[in-house]
């Protein structure tokens, strides 16, 4: 098995949300991917509350335990996939809250989107995510999953049942993220 450690992140926190059987179906295919030890973060059990820290993230001076939890779960990892919904073209504020309690947790990292919805598949929430991951260090590769009207691929099991074009998606990204994570890791270590 890989050394290399996987973080996901369910972005939504919405009840109801298909985030959550998008995720999971995502999370079974980077297992049988092999390329990595898979660990999960959902924001909705990650319960970070808006910003409280009194302290910039930069100083590493966390107070509050959540934040302390988040920081060591950010810090494991080798390489993120963020599983995001698009909010009025954008990314969702749980997610952009998330990402702003930490900083250097995040630096020298890649990572990609498996994004979802509409017509636009998520494609505009991923590119605002772009912005953000540039001030944190954070590399997202090209290679995504982007998957539009993704309610046609629940299945009245309440499971994603994926085409072929988002299995080469998922599979493409978790190859690009394999070979990235090496090379990023010795900057992480300085």
């Amino acid at each position: 098995m890989s050394d290399l450690n996987l973080l996901v992140v369910v972005a939504s926190t919405r009840p109801g949300r298909i985030g959550l059987p998008v995720s999971q179906w995502f999370v079974e295919a980077a297992k049988e991917h092999g390329g990595f030890q898979v660990t999960v973060a959902d924001l909705a059990e990650e319960n970070l509350p808006f910003l409280d820290e009194p302290h910039h993230p930069r100083l590493r001076n966390y107070l509050h335990d959540h934040t302390k939890r988040w920081s060591e779960k950010v810090a494991a990892a080798d390489a993120i996939v963020f599983v995001i919904p698009e909010y009025n073209y954008a990314l969702g504020a749980s997610l952009k809250n998330a990402l702003d309690y930490l900083h250097h947790e995040w630096n020298y990292k890649p990572a990609s989107v498996v994004s979802y919805g509409g017509v636009a598949a998520g494609t505009r929430s991923a590119m605002a995510l772009h912005d953000v991951a540039y001030a944190l260090k954070l590399f997202m590769v090209p290679e995504a999953v982007n998957i539009p009207f993704v309610r046609n691929f629940l299945g009245d099991d309440g499971q994603i049942h994926p085409n072929d074009v988002m299995t080469a998606a998922a599979k493409g990204m978790l190859d690009e993220l394999q070979k990235v994570a090496p090379v990023l890791k010795p900057l992480r270590q300085r």
